[in-house]
């Protein structure tokens, strides 16, 4: 699996950051794709979560379960545990650089479990990962005021 990234500048603090992306029963409000999450386990002391979701994907809606662990407030990483793909994972990195202005990176490598020709790949999970991170900014930005 080739892992893709991007990277933005939010005008939030990192801990708001992290919280939003730990606050999986909103994901379907901040997250365009995402049609439902449920948390189907949680350990706030160890800071892990498993969490399924269904996705719009237009032709179809794909479900599957990651297990993700944190390191508040700097990292959150997930693995596929099941579903509609072959596999997935990636992380959130985290950087204050002032008290209100974070560096906020994903990564993700996702195999869909069938081929799609490489160049097609590549553009659409960079695009979806610039979404993504996008439509997390601008939850961060507006919670921070």
């Amino acid at each position: 699996m080739q892992r893709q990234s991007h990277q933005e500048l939010v005008r939030a603090p990192v801990a708001l950051c992290f919280d939003l992306l730990v606050d999986f029963e909103r994901y379907p409000e901040v997250f365009g794709t995402i049609i439902s999450a449920q948390v189907l386990s949680t350990d706030a002391a160890a800071a892990t979560w498993t969490v399924r979701f269904d996705l719009n994907m237009v032709i179809r809606t794909v479900s599957y379960t990651l297990a993700y662990s944190g390191e508040r407030p700097k990292r959150l990483a997930w693995q596929l545990v099941e579903g509609d793909i072959a596999a997935v994972e990636g992380s959130y990195e985290l950087r204050p650089l002032e008290d209100d202005l974070t560096e906020a990176t994903c990564s993700q490598a996702v195999d869909p479990g069938f081929w799609i020709p490489g160049p097609i790949k590549r553009a659409f999970e960079r695009s979806a990962l610039a979404d993504s991170v996008g439509e997390m900014k601008r939850a961060a930005e507006k919670a921070a005021g």
